[in-house]
């Protein structure tokens, strides 16, 4: 394999690629090193614009964004949208308000306003000037070539490659156009052939390049030997080039991403060291998997609706619950140390990116998802809560907010039950706040109370649930503590023949018609339309006594 020749001439470049404004020395005097603290560390998140953002990109934006913030550094958010066949509408919206909405404010990159930051363009599509003036350095310096190789021709080659059972590839005797003439270049010109850019690879397969990872170490891997392209035929670069240029320019010190990457991250180092450009330090996680039968496998957009952003958010899943749970993924000591600080922001963990697991991604649980966040909801204040889920609400179940915001301070008291010093947990999601506590609202509780299985108080007869309403209703005092509450429903219990000693009933169950539980429960199913609810004296109490007694009295009636 040759090595740099041959060159072309300056003329024959300039019909390839135009003489940009600005040279690679005159762009790199426009991005000086940052004037950072030793060991401030500056990263990035690089989404593409195609209309799905993936849990995984949220889950790679938190790894780069608390790299970057608990060092005193910077994160990046930078639109890669150079293959504009997937580009979506509002794709760029949404990846902006989703790190928004994951507590993930970023401190340069586009936004809807503008541009933050002083290493712009931070979206790929508007650094075409850039792209050029280094591709065009490749071609004065012999590390880049043309190539006229038409996509159909290229895919029958890799059919012959395989058919022999060859490495597949552009390398070697089947990189046909690294070494063709000057002249060979001019007549493809002028025939008006498209061309794309290559990278003229030295490397050697049988020899090794140093990786630096962080999570990994430095190590070896086989060098590439892939004369990869460097820029399409529409004048926008490949991932590789934009990726080297980009970090570089950016002062980008250590690159976050998945470890479907690394086998690419040997042609990356002899990139940069082909651009006279430092090769980068690397983080390659392991991404988010899932089981699927008896094997792992990434979760897909196409299979699996928690892939997607939105499936947090229609669920209601708190976006701070779902950065909790992922960083527990990343860093299992996270569930112990929240643990010990069920108060504290979890920015104050130390988060240990050499700790996160590397051979094989953590696997997605739901059931611990809605464990952290029940563990989550819990915490927060009932005025938060209440905040919460009328912002969520309007957005996916107008009817609840109706009855939530009819009266916010009633609202506040439901999501007050039980809370103080029990922080009960009873809702994993704010959609299941209509299931929990729908109960409370009138036009909720009259659609509950039509789903009433009839079996769960029919073994109450119906003279003996009247009886029910009627003496709790002449019993009841709302200024009665919890203990006295309970005692008068054992004492009117008993006078109906209903038990106190629930174990009694159990031994001897044809001595009575039930004990003080039935008694609860037929009291729980009048007021809630449901045989579970929280606590019952907390219950009536936050209900309010007209409240109540409506409903009870429907069941005296009876």
């Amino acid at each position: 394999m040759s090595t740099l020749s041959p060159k072309l001439s300056i003329e024959t470049i300039n019909r390839l690629l135009p003489l940009p404004r600005r040279s690679v020395s005159d762009i790199e005097a426009a991005f000086p090193a940052r004037n950072l603290a030793a060991g401030a560390e500056v990263t990035r998140v690089a989404p593409s614009p195609t209309g799905f953002m993936h849990i995984g990109g949220i889950y790679a934006g938190l790894i780069s964004e608390r790299l970057a913030h608990q060092s005193g550094g910077v994160f990046c958010l930078r639109i890669e949208d150079t293959d504009r066949k997937r580009e979506v509408e509002g794709a760029r919206e949404l990846i902006m308000d989703s790190l928004g909405l994951f507590n993930m404010p970023y401190d340069e990159g586009p936004t809807r306003k503008g541009e933050l930051g002083l290493y712009g363009p931070y979206t790929q599509s508007h650094r075409e000037e850039i792209y050029h003036a280094y591709v065009r350095k490749m071609l004065e310096e012999g590390t880049a070539y043309p190539c006229f190789v038409t996509p159909e021709e290229q895919k029958a080659v890799v059919e012959q490659q395989m058919a022999q059972k060859i490495r597949p590839g552009y390398y070697g005797q089947w990189a046909v156009w690294r070494d063709r003439s000057e002249a060979d270049v001019i007549a493809a010109l002028d025939s008006g052939k498209p061309c794309v850019i290559r990278f003229r690879n030295t490397g050697d397969i049988t020899k090794k390049t140093v990786v630096n990872d962080i999570m990994r170490g430095a190590k070896e891997y086989p060098q590439n030997d892939s004369d990869i392209v460097v820029l399409k035929a529409d004048g926008l670069p490949t991932y590789h080039l934009a990726h080297v240029v980009d970090d570089h320019l950016m002062g980008t010190t250590t690159v976050v991403r998945a470890d479907e990457w690394l086998a690419s991250a040997t042609l990356h180092v002899q990139l940069s060291e082909a651009l006279g450009i430092t090769p980068f330090r690397y983080a390659h996680y392991a991404p988010i998997q899932k089981i699927d039968g008896s094997s792992r496998r990434k979760l897909s957009k196409r299979k699996d609706p928690e892939a997607g952003v939105s499936f947090y958010f229609k669920e209601g899943y708190p976006t701070l619950a779902v950065i909790e749970y992922l960083l527990n993924q990343a860093n299992a000591s996270f569930e112990d140390w929240r643990r010990d600080n069920p108060q504290q922001p979890y920015t104050n963990f130390a988060f240990d990116i050499s700790k996160m697991p590397t051979n094989s991604g953590a696997l997605f649980n739901i059931q611990k998802l809605d464990d952290v966040s029940r563990q989550f909801l819990a915490r927060i204040t009932p005025e938060q809560l209440c905040e919460d889920a009328v912002t969520w609400a309007n957005d996916y179940d107008p009817q609840l907010a109706e009855a939530l915001q009819a009266d916010i301070d009633y609202t506040i008291r439901v999501f007050s039950i039980e809370r103080e010093g029990n922080n009960r947990k009873d809702i994993a999601k704010l959609s299941d706040i209509r299931e929990a506590y729908g109960f409370f609202f009138d036009d909720l509780y009259q659609e509950a109370i039509k789903s009433i299985e009839e079996t769960e108080i029919a073994k109450i007869s119906p003279q003996d649930r009247q009886a029910i309403a009627q003496a709790f209703l002449a019993s009841y005092d709302p200024q009665d503590p919890q203990d006295v509450w309970f005692e008068k429903l054992k004492t009117l219990g008993a006078e109906l023949g209903f038990t106190p000693d629930t174990r009694e009933y159990r031994k001897n169950p044809d001595q009575f018609k039930g004990s003080v539980a039935d008694v609860a429960m037929v009291l729980r199913i009048a007021l809630a339309g449901r045989n579970r609810s929280p606590n019952l004296h907390e219950v009536l109490r936050v209900m309010g006594s007209e409240r109540m007694q409506h409903r009870i009295s429907i069941l005296a009636k009876d």
